[in-house]
C-alpha cells in the first residue's frame, strides 16, 4: 500500500478545525494506506513551550487521535522526538536546501511578521525538518491543507537536489494529497479568520474535549448577522459567519451546503444554531468522553507512543543510515 506520513503539532487542545481539516481524513486514509502519524514535538519548540505543558499536551493530542479512530496497532502513532532519524536527516537537508528556497516560504513570513529577527532559527528552517519527517520513511503521499502545498514542493526540491548531488535515485517524489472533503473551519467570533488554538478567546473555537453544554453555549454566542439563511450558497457570498456555520453543519452531517440550505433556508439563526448544536454534540461528545477515559490511564498512552516510536524507528533508521553513507559519513 502507499505509505502516508502526516504530522500534527501537540500544542494546545485540538479543535474542530483540526478534526474536520485533518484528523477525520487521517481516520479515513487508514482503510487503504500504510499510515505513519506523528506528533511533531520538535516543530512545536520552534516557539518556546513550557516543558510540563508540552508533555501533557502531547499525551492529550494522542488521546484525541485515538478517540477519533486512529488505530495504533495496524498503523503507527508516535511523537517525533522519539525517533532520532528525523533530526539526523533534518541536518543533512539543512545543508542541501538553499537559502533562496527558504526565503520564499510564505508561512515564515506570516508567522514572523515584522519581528523576524527575534524569531528562532528553527522557525526559519523547519520546512527542511518537515521534508526529513516525510522522506525518512520514503513516504510518497502526504495529506495537507492548501497552505502546506509550498512545503511539499520544497521537500521535492530537496529530494531532487540530494539525488542529483549524490548521483542516486534514493528519495522518491512526494504527492501532496488534499482530501476533497477537507473543510476550512473559521473562527466562531470572526468568519474571516481560521479557527485557531492560539486565539485568546476560547469562544472562537470548539475544542475536541468540550462537553455538550459548552458546545451549546459557544454556538449560541457564535457571531452571526440579522438576516435569515438564504435558499442557496450564493446568498452566503458576503456573509462569512453564516457561511462558516453552514459549512460546519454540512461537514458534520456529511451533506453539501446546498442540501443544508434546502432544509434550513429561510430560518433565523436561533433554530439553525440549535440544529447545528445537535449535530456537533452527536459527533464531538463521544470523542471527548473517550479522550477523558484514555487520559485516565497515562501509562497506556505512553506505551502506545513508545511502541509507535520503536516501529517508526525500525523503518526510518535504515533509510537515514543509508542517506548518511551516501553523504560520506564514517560509521
Amino acid at each position: 500500500m502507499t505509505r502516508v506520513f502526516s504530522g500534527i503539532q501537540p500544542t494546545g487542545i485540538p479543535h474542530l478545525g483540526n478534526y474536520l481539516g485533518a484528523i477525520r481524513n487521517w481516520v479515513a486514509l487508514q482503510a487503504d494506506h500504510e499510515c505513519i502519524f506523528c506528533l511533531v514535538d520538535l516543530h512545536a519548540i520552534t516557539v518556546w513551550q513550557n516543558p510540563t505543558e508540552l508533555r501533557e499536551q502531547t499525551r492529550q493530542q494522542a488521546a484525541v487521535l485515538l478517540a477519533s479512530g486512529i488505530d495504533p496497532v495496524k498503523h503507527i502513532l508516535f511523537n517525533q522526538s522519539a525517533v532520532s532519524a528525523h533530526t539526523r536527516l533534518g541536518w543533512i537537508f539543512n545543508c542541501v536546501a538553499r537559502l533562496g528556497w527558504l526565503n520564499r516560504m510564505t508561512q515564515f513570513k506570516d508567522k514572523a511578521g515584522k519581528d523576524r529577527e527575534n524569531h528562532s532559527a528553527g522557525l526559519y528552517v523547519y520546512p527542511n525538518l518537515m521534508a526529513a519527517d516525510i522522506l525518512a520513511y520514503k513516504a510518497t503521499r502526504v495529506p495537507v491543507g492548501d497552505d502546506q502545498r509550498q512545503h511539499i514542493e520544497l521537500a521535492n526540491d530537496i529530494a531532487k537536489k540530494f539525488n542529483h548531488d549524490y548521483e542516486v535515485e534514493f528519495f522518491p517524489e512526494i504527492e501532496a494529497f488534499v482530501p476533497p472533503q477537507a473543510a476550512r473551519v473559521m473562527s466562531l467570533r470572526d468568519g474571516a479568520k481560521k479557527m485557531s488554538k492560539s486565539d485568546a478567546s476560547a469562544q472562537s473555537r470548539i475544542d475536541m474535549t468540550d462537553d455538550a453544554d459548552t458546545i451549546a453555549l459557544k454556538i449560541r454566542r457564535a457571531k452571526t448577522d440579522p438576516e435569515p439563511l438564504p435558499s442557496s450558497p450564493e446568498g452566503l457570498a458576503e456573509r462569512p459567519e453564516a457561511r462558516n456555520l453552514v459549512g460546519l453543519y454540512a461537514a458534520l452531517a456529511d451533506q453539501t451546503p446546498e442540501q443544508v440550505l434546502q432544509q434550513h433556508g429561510g430560518e433565523g439563526f436561533g433554530p439553525f444554531k440549535k440544529a447545528l448544536t445537535d449535530v456537533l454534540v452527536a459527533r464531538i461528545e463521544p470523542i471527548a468522553q473517550e479522550t477523558a477515559r484514555l487520559l485516565g490511564d497515562v501509562p497506556h498512552i505512553d506505551a502506545i507512543l513508545r511502541d509507535g516510536g520503536q516501529r517508526a524507528a525500525a523503518i526510518a533508521d535504515p533509510i537515514v543510515t543509508e542517506a548518511e553513507r551516501l553523504v560520506g559519513f564514517l560509521k
